[in-house]
Order: C-alpha cells, then structure tokens, then sequence
C-alpha cells in the first residue's frame, strides 16, 4: 500500500486500537450514528389465532458480505411483530451471538416480509451514515482482535447491543466517507477477484490430481500394455496381467480402535483421533490426546509402519473415509487409535502407500458413497464396509513403480497448490489491511476514484 498517500495531520483518536486519526475526522459511538436493535427470540408455536408462520434470518445465514437467502427457516410471529422485525433493503446485519460481528447488507430479493432472530442486530444508519462503512469497521475489529478484549470467552462470546452501542467509530466528512467506501469497493472487489482466479486454479489442481492418480491405479504406467474389461463398470478396462478384487483380500488386519477411558488404565498413551487428520490424508500432530489404556488395550490398538488408520465415523460425510499412513515417526511414538478410526494393515503381496493412494482418492469415495450407511446423521464405515471396496491389483513390482510416480507428479502438484495458497492468503492479509488503512485514515482515498 505504498503507493497511497497518508492524510496532511493527524490527531490521538483516544481509542487503543484506532491509534491515529485524521485531524478533520471525528470519533464517535455506534449509537450516535446508527440505530439498532436486536432481533425475536425463536417462536416455534403459534401463540394466537392471528399469528403467522414467517421466515428468518439468523447468525447461521449472515457471512461475511453476504446473506445465505437459501438457509433461512420459519417461525411464528404476531402481525406486529413482523412489522416490527421486518427487514429492508441496506439492513446491516452483525451476528450477535456465533461468530460475533461477523456482518453483511441485507438485499431485498421479493416483497414477502422477512424478520430476523435474537442473534442478530438489525443496523440502519442515521444522519446519512452509510451501512456499509460500519460493515467495514466490524470487519476490522474482527480481524485486529479488538473483538475479543470487548467480549470475554471465558463464557460464551456475545457481541450485546450495549456493547455495540459503545463502540467507537471513526467519522469522516458524509462526503468522504461515500468516497473511500466507493474506492474500497473497487479495490476488495479487484483483490475478490484474483482471489476466485486462485482459488479455481487450485480446484483444477486438485482435480488434476485425482485425475492422474486414478489412471495410475486403473490403467498403470505403460500405454503399450494390452488391456481387458475389469468386469466393473467404474473402473473400465484394466492391464491384462491386472487383478481386480475385494480389498479385504489385500488385508491382514482389520481391527477398530479403542476409547482409552479405562479408569484403571496405568499407561499414558497418545490416541489418535480423526480431528489429527486432515481431509486430503496426513496427520496433524498439533495437540494428539493422552488417554489411559490398560495393557491389553495398548497392546492391541499399538500402531506399526506402513498402518492405514481410517475415519470411520464423523459428522460430516465429506471425513468418512478419509485415511492416513502411519509413517516411521508416528510408530515410533507408540501410538494408538481411537474407537472411531479402523485400522488396515497390509498384506506383504500389496504396498501400503498404492493402498493410500486409492483410499484418498474418488475411486474409494464413489464406493464409500454406497457402502456407508447413517445413523443418528452421521456417516459410518465399519470394517467389513472398507474390505468390500473393489481395488486393482498389480504385480507388487508395478506397484513400486507406480507408487514412485504418484510421489514425484503429486508432490509436484501439491507444492503448486501451497503455492497459490499462500499467495491467496496474502492476498486476504492485504484486503484486510487496506480496510483497516482506510477505515482508520491511515490512508487517503478521497482521489483514489
């Protein structure tokens, strides 16, 4: 942001987190330059004949910049309560409660009356305040961390409408101030930009990538070998010297995990859960939970070099399935694996790191789809599920060669997406600074248009 210039004075704004504002700017609370007001509380039963069932919006639909039309649900509301809590076109919308002063505009899409729930506050600007420059502010106290000395966590976080009200806010001129929320716009929109270009460059990526692991494992590295119909219709035509069967056959073990809550357990043991991996496949060491085990547990979940640990339960369906390798490092921790996970453990005749490779990639997601079942809205695997997945198999020599490959183009790939990743996330670090540049006068965008 170099190339922007800074404003001719500056005064102390009194506020810690403000520092410096321009001399002709004025700082002010909420309150004096918008009226808001927290939104109805949840009314799941009609109360009266003359209530009607309307929908609302709540902290769950209001992201950041944008509100989620398609999220909303219904509640009862009295006739003047939907007057009341009715919404309009330029509402600002701040989450109240959830991820606190996470806020958007509220646009209009048809005239059926729309209200809004106690976690959210409705925001209308007095005295030609524009929304959109409190949207920025709320922005910039959340991502300067000023949000978390004004609402505590040692309970749970609520951004309340005192203090809302209490918070300061530069003010400049009415004039100047449509002037840098017009450049701003301009310039996040640019940056919103590049930001979709990156992000699209890494899903072709990421598809590319799968792209090229399923051809190694279906059709192998040589384009000269003579093929045959594998007999499934997903996997297509396979080398001629290829099998194709029930991944169990390829199994040696397959055995679940352990709660690790035995009051008389004596052994301190890490127990890794489906929260240490990630969804593309790795171990995330950052915080593995301790847990006592008796001796024939630890025994019995100890995990070995070159074992497959897999989610087999989650709240989510995009993690069932997901599978990490137990690498060299991992076993020498001496650790284990929780009740939620399935362990896989190879037989000789086919290579841990091919199997990986499958288990992350859609050839098991398309079976895991139809093989998992859900109970109680979670997705589940179980052992037998898992060795029922159809698998090609190579003579374990081709599997060297493939899984060599697989290594050297994905790491390849992947270095290419951390690449972009990091530059998006620059790129996210530089929006959020020249918000807060501007919002606090720290630059000048009156001849930015």
């Amino acid at each position: 942001m170099s190339h922007y210039k800074p404003y001719p004075a500056y005064r102390d704004s009194g506020v810690e987190w403000m520092g410096e504002v321009p001399e002709h700017w004025t700082v002010q609370p909420v309150k004096h330059l918008y009226s808001a007001r927290l939104g109805k509380m949840v009314q799941p039963q009609s109360k009266s004949d003359d209530d009607v069932l309307v929908p609302y919006h709540r902290a769950q639909t209001v992201q950041w910049e944008r509100i989620e039309h398609e999220q909303v649900e219904h509640m009862w509301a009295s006739p003047s309560e939907v007057e009341v809590y009715s919404l309009e076109d330029g509402d600002l919308l701040i989450c109240e409660g959830g991820d606190v002063c996470r806020a958007a505009i509220f646009s209009k899409f048809d005239n059926k009356p729309i209200i809004f729930q106690n976690s959210i506050h409705r925001v209308r600007p007095l005295n030609g305040n524009q929304p959109e420059w409190l949207l920025r502010l709320m922005q910039i106290v959340r991502s300067s961390g000023w949000i978390d000395v004004l609402c505590s966590k040692n309970t749970i976080v609520h951004f309340t409408s005192d203090k809302l009200a209490s918070l300061n806010c530069p003010c400049p001129p009415l004039d100047e101030q449509q002037k840098i929320i017009t450049a701003l716009r301009g310039e996040t929109s640019r940056i919103d930009a590049l930001i979709a270009k990156k992000i699209e460059f890494i899903e072709l990526l990421t598809k590319k990538r799968q792209a090229l692991i399923s051809h190694a494992v279906t059709k192998g590295l040589n384009p000269k070998a003579k093929m045959k119909d594998s007999g499934v219709e997903w996997i297509g035509e396979v080398p001629e010297h290829w099998g194709v069967s029930p991944f169990k056959w390829q199994i040696g073990r397959n055995d679940g995990g352990v709660w690790g809550t035995d009051p008389d357990g004596i052994d301190d043991t890490t127990v890794l859960r489906s929260t240490e991996q990630t969804v593309d496949g790795r171990w995330r060491l950052d915080d593995p939970a301790p847990r006592k085990l008796s001796p024939t547990e630890k025994a019995a979940a100890l995990l070995a070099d070159g074992d497959l640990v897999v989610t087999k339960s989650s709240g989510s369906s995009l993690h069932i399935g997901k599978t990490t390798i137990v690498t060299p490092e991992i076993a020498a921790m001496g650790c284990c694996y929780s009740n939620f996970m399935q362990r896989i453990r190879l037989k000789p005749s086919f290579q841990s790191k091919l199997a990986w490779y499958v288990m992350n990639n859609d050839i098991a997601r398309l079976q895991f789809d139809l093989l998992s079942n859900s109970t109680t809205g979670l997705a589940n695997l179980n052992g037998t599920m898992i060795g029922q997945m159809l698998l090609t198999v190579p003579p374990i020599s081709e599997q060297s060669a493939i899984v060599a490959y697989l290594d050297r183009e994905t790491a390849r790939i992947d270095a290419l997406i951390a690449k972009t990743q990091h530059s998006i996330d620059l790129l996210k670090k530089r929006r959020s600074a020249l918000i807060t540049a501007a919002v606090t006068g720290q630059i000048d965008l009156r001849g930015a248009l």
